[in-house]
């Protein structure tokens, strides 16, 4: 700290300032100078903290005024740090800077957001009322999505203290309900059948569907896949997951057919990179959401609930528990990086579970 005290005080001389002319935007002058003359290893915000509260404890450097910020700046600031600093997908920035607006919206008064009059009881205030109105899921999605904005407020020295530790967790246990009893094979195969694979339209939706009901593929991960991804020779097939990991599949043959008969029906343009192309102008990769879309309108040509590309995958991981497949198994197809994620479909096998539950006290199975 004394380093930095005696920068500080070589930087103010020379600006013909005095310590008591010191403050928060002097300093960020101070660094900013700082860099601009090579030193690029000169202390950041955070670091000047310490001596900021040493000044203002000893009386050099007076108290500020409370911090006011004007609220239309926050939010594009926050996105701005989401994606370069934390280098978020676009999706999840979306949710979070939604998230985000709506706390700092109702933590404002006049459009003028004053951090230094936010405390641990307003933020559980504002969570209480998002968990009014959300599902228990959603409410346990608030909890990152207040801490990572109440980090950025730390970090950028707009709040004095760190106040993520302050939001409480969602309580939830997760094998406490069975889940919703998915689609079974005939369902799944009857959905394939209603596709009409006379028409480029009908074609690319059916290989769309075969992937995520045979191999359990992911929205993001079918709109994602390049020609390059799938290799015929080996019969593998290159999946682009959640966090930048790729793993191979085996392709299966019903699979592979149906990509053969897409990439064949007359695909434009023919030399994309992209495998999954709209059929509408503008030409170009189709959107995740578009694979919702396609199983939804199957679902109603079929005359089933609408279960969605999730579903779809649930579905496939039930089918492989019936047949004998173990949890590793099944957690390989899906790609889960916890197995924990994978027990959850132990509990659709019924049966099985009827042959280790314990009988009720006085009742003979």
């Amino acid at each position: 700290m004394l380093k930095d005290l005696g920068q500080v005080g070589l930087w103010l001389s020379a600006e013909g300032l005095r310590i008591e002319d010191l403050n928060e935007e002097r300093l960020a002058a101070f660094q900013l100078a700082r860099r601009r003359g090579g030193r690029s290893k000169s202390a950041g915000p955070r670091a000047l903290v310490p001596l900021m509260s040493y000044l203002r404890e000893t009386g050099a450097v007076p108290e500020p005024a409370p911090l006011v910020t004007p609220l239309g700046a926050l939010p594009a600031s926050y996105r701005s740090w989401m994606v370069q600093e934390r280098g978020l997908a676009l999706t999840t920035v979306l949710r979070y800077e939604n998230t985000a607006r709506r706390f700092l919206e109702e933590s404002s008064s006049g459009g003028v957001f004053a951090p230094e009059a936010l405390t641990g009881v307003d933020i559980n205030t504002f969570l209480l009322r998002e968990f009014a109105r959300v599902s228990a899921g959603s409410a346990k999605g608030r909890v990152p999505e207040l801490r990572s904005v109440l980090r950025f407020l730390y970090l950028q020295g707009i709040t004095g203290l760190s106040l993520g530790a302050s939001v409480p967790a969602v309580g939830g246990w997760r094998f406490a309900t069975l889940p919703p009893s998915g689609m079974s094979a005939s369902d799944v195969q009857h959905l394939l059948d209603s596709f009409d694979r006379s028409t480029l339209v009908g074609v690319r939706d059916f290989a769309i569907v075969m992937l995520v009901s045979r191999l359990g593929l992911r929205s993001i991960e079918v709109a994602r896949m390049e020609l390059h991804d799938v290799d015929w020779r080996a019969g593998e097939l290159m999946v682009r997951g959640k966090a930048r990991r790729q793993d191979r599949l085996p392709l299966p043959s019903e699979v592979g057919e149906a990509l053969v008969a897409y990439l064949s029906s007359g695909r434009n343009p023919a030399d994309a990179v992209h495998v999954f192309l709209t059929c509408r102008a503008p030409r170009g990769p189709i959107r995740a959401d578009l694979v919702g879309d396609v199983v939804e309108r199957a679902c109603k040509r079929a005359g089933l609930p609408n279960v969605g590309p999730h579903g779809l995958r649930h579905a496939l991981a039930g089918e492989l528990l019936r047949r004998g497949a173990g949890l590793v198994a099944i957690s390989q197809v899906l790609r889960h990086q916890d197995l924990a994620t994978t027990a959850l479909y132990a509990k659709v096998d019924l049966v099985a579970l009827r042959q280790v539950a314990q009988p009720w006290p006085g009742v003979v199975r």
